[in-house]
């Protein structure tokens, strides 16, 4: 499929990330009345496509929560699931963090809905909530409830893939770090690269979800997989798979090795970069296009 047949819209993804951004008081876990705000709007959208829609609620320190699911080829036994979390820590809008990465989730939906690709998998998009401190890492954690119910379900996913950050970029020399100086050695340093982050032993699915998005994506796709303990590996809801046995990986833009409103009020629409997220956005499409 060439670049111009997935008709990505910019013009979509501002109007989402500004949905998002501009809900007061900021979405997060304490903030029940706009998290709930943004969970209708996710859950309206899904709603315009031809599938079927799912609201998992559950309960969290006396309050419920919601994730969202929006399901294509839903008579296919196995499942691809891509998934982006919606809430934010503390108060700040967000932009980055994971405004993009919904934006993107709903995007790849449309695109899915008006261009009908062939899928031999059915494909699961999953807005997730409580990805942000405190439930980080707990069983609360939105991923978490919904890779447990699907463990527990006996359901067989190919594959998740995790869309965390996807919308800053810099140009500027020595805009990237990195966690460990030796992988300085291996990436750019110039901070305007997305990347498919993936667990030692995973390395073939890394690699075809990079081949996928290189195929349309006029952006620099990078790659690596590395050990879990390596800090910022398992930082998303990806993690929430590995530790139920299922294969994911985390498309990211190395989140607090580049940007540095990373979880500072900071983080407003104005800083992310539409039209390199357009490119990884048309990559992430056909990347569960050819999974599927």
């Amino acid at each position: 499929m060439s670049t111009h047949a997935i008709p990505v819209s910019k013009k979509r993804l501002y109007a989402d990330v500004q949905k998002l951004t501009a809900v007061y008081p900021p979405r997060n876990y304490q903030n029940l009345e706009s998290l709930n705000a943004i969970a209708h709007y996710i859950h309206e959208e899904f709603k315009k496509w031809d599938c079927p829609t799912e609201v998992q609620a559950y309960d969290a320190e006396g309050n419920t929560y919601q994730n969202l699911i929006a399901s294509f080829g839903v008579g296919h036994s196995t499942r691809i699931v891509l998934g982006a979390h919606y809430d934010v820590c503390g108060d700040q809008p967000g932009a980055d963090d994971n405004a993009s990465a919904v934006a993107g989730l709903l995007e790849v939906g449309r695109l899915i809905d008006q261009l009908q690709p062939s899928l031999n998998c059915r494909v699961d998009l999953v807005a997730y909530t409580l990805e942000e401190p405190p439930f980080f890492q707990t069983p609360l954690q939105g991923s978490a409830v919904h890779a447990r119910s699907m463990s527990q379900n006996k359901v067989d996913i190919k594959a998740m893939i995790c869309l965390e950050m996807i919308g800053y970029y810099s140009d500027k020399p020595n805009s990237q770090q990195f966690p460990i100086p030796e992988l300085a050695a291996i990436y750019p340093s110039v901070g305007n690269f997305i990347v498919v982050v993936g667990k030692t032993g995973e390395e073939t699915l890394v690699q075809e979800v990079k081949t996928s998005m290189k195929q349309v994506a006029n952006i620099d796709v990078q790659a690596i997989n590395a050990p879990p303990q390596m800090i910022g590996i398992t930082f998303s809801d990806h993690a929430s798979y590995w530790n139920e046995g299922y294969p994911a990986v985390m498309i990211n833009n190395t989140s607090f090795y580049r940007n540095p409103h990373y979880h500072e009020t900071t983080d407003t629409i104005d800083t992310l970069d539409f039209d390199k997220m357009t490119e990884v956005v048309r990559g992430v499409y056909q990347a569960v296009v050819n999974l599927a």
